[in-house]
């Protein structure tokens, strides 16, 4: 059978599930009120703060404090924490370069630890061995929407005094030993860019219990003013990091919709590790053991090129995009990441390198399928197989 980037018919021609998903009619009417009301900005509106105080309570954490994004929320919540200039903070390998940009922007180093080699998560291992003087916070990321192993993490930060920040971007809803993600160390940070579990376009939240990290995450990302302070009065140096009423209009219906959604991807996952239980040469990675509620933002997919006759990971994602079926590449691990080189120093990540050249994602739309377009992705990978391998 030819494979279609060679000239053959695909194997699906249909479309995916869009994301974001179509605008609902409560979204609309947000907005138009928000629009026609005039006021625009969260300083004069009431929806930031609504939304701030929903969005908190339902990841079971007492303040939200609303942000541009959520790379500007990790920053905030280091800041906030007391991370500055001179300081370490340990960062896993296999994950998105803000997690260690933010660092760079609070003034601190990124530090570098690998992950485990079956769910890429942060290894509490790894993390012990780059533990130094100048330790400040370490930074579970929840990859894929499952939350990381923080009880291990956490003990190491209490033995060594360091602060926890959870990169959540990926995880709204999940939960870890039915404890919510957000709630799991001195602060987390949320993102609403277009591709996650809810958005804004663009959009992040800065979550805690700590009513001291919460006052000095506020201040710092509204020009340095207090909570009880005067328009004019600004006792530390802030910046303008607010949200917007309008991103919180279309924000605020969406958690009325993140149970349905993530429970659509919880059994589009399940489907799949049914159906390829027995495919050589593709695994379905694992969420960390302990995960009560994984959001599934990601697939993960371990891809093993001498089952598919020793052709590259990119080739086969290629292959894959010409059947109609699109994966992504996923992460470089950052230890591999030329723009991070003068700000870190080279530590060996054999796992989260090793990631980068063997797994695939499939990305949240396409585990908001039906089941005839979760059998499509397995038929088109069987087809490749079977080319890459030849007679």
């Amino acid at each position: 059978m030819t494979l279609a980037i060679d000239g053959g018919t695909p194997v699906r021609t249909a479309g995916w599930p869009a994301w974001p998903p179509p605008a609902t009619a409560e979204q609309r009417r947000l907005l138009l009120e928000v629009l026609d009301g005039g006021e625009w900005g969260a300083t004069s509106g009431t929806k930031v703060g609504a939304f701030a105080r929903a969005f908190a309570a339902s990841m079971g954490a007492r303040h939200g404090v609303c942000v541009v994004n959520g790379t500007v929320g990790l920053f905030l919540a280091l800041r906030a924490l007391g991370v500055g200039r001179d300081d370490e903070v340990i960062v896993p390998a296999y994950t998105f370069v803000a997690s260690a940009t933010a660092v760079v922007l609070a003034g601190a180093r990124p530090v570098l630890a690998d992950v485990t080699p079956d769910t890429l998560h942060l290894d509490p291992s790894a993390v012990e061995r780059v533990i130094g003087p100048r330790t400040r916070a370490v930074m579970p990321v929840h990859l894929a929407g499952a939350p990381a192993d923080t009880e291990a993490l956490g003990d190491l930060c209490r033995a060594h005094g360091l602060a926890s920040v959870e990169d959540a971007a990926q995880a709204h809803g999940a939960s870890r030993h039915g404890r919510p993600a957000g709630t799991l160390g001195d602060a987390a940070c949320f993102s609403f860019q277009s591709s996650k579990a809810m958005t804004a376009g663009e959009g992040g939240i800065i979550v805690t219990d700590d009513d001291r990290v919460h006052e000095r995450a506020w201040s710092l990302h509204n020009v340095g003013r207090r909570l009880s302070g005067g328009w004019y009065e600004h006792p530390e140096l802030g910046w303008n990091l607010r949200m917007t009423e309008f991103q919180a209009a279309v924000l605020l219906p969406q958690l009325g919709l993140l149970d349905g959604q993530i429970a659509a991807r919880e059994r589009a996952v399940a489907f799949l590790a049914g159906e390829l239980e027995a495919f050589d040469g593709l695994d379905l990675l694992p969420a960390p053991e302990g995960t009560t509620r994984s959001t599934h933002h990601l697939g993960l997919l371990r891809y093993d090129s001498a089952a598919f006759g020793g052709r590259t990971k990119a080739e086969f994602i290629a292959a894959m995009a010409a059947e109609g079926v699109p994966l992504d590449a996923g992460y470089r691990s950052l230890s591999r990441e030329a723009a991070l080189l003068p700000y870190t120093e080279p530590v060996p990540c054999p796992v989260a390198e090793a990631a980068e050249d063997a797994v695939v994602w499939l990305r949240q739309h396409l585990l908001m399928a039906d089941d005839e377009a979760l059998c499509d992705i397995v038929t088109a990978a069987a087809k490749v197989r079977r080319a890459f391998r030849g007679p």
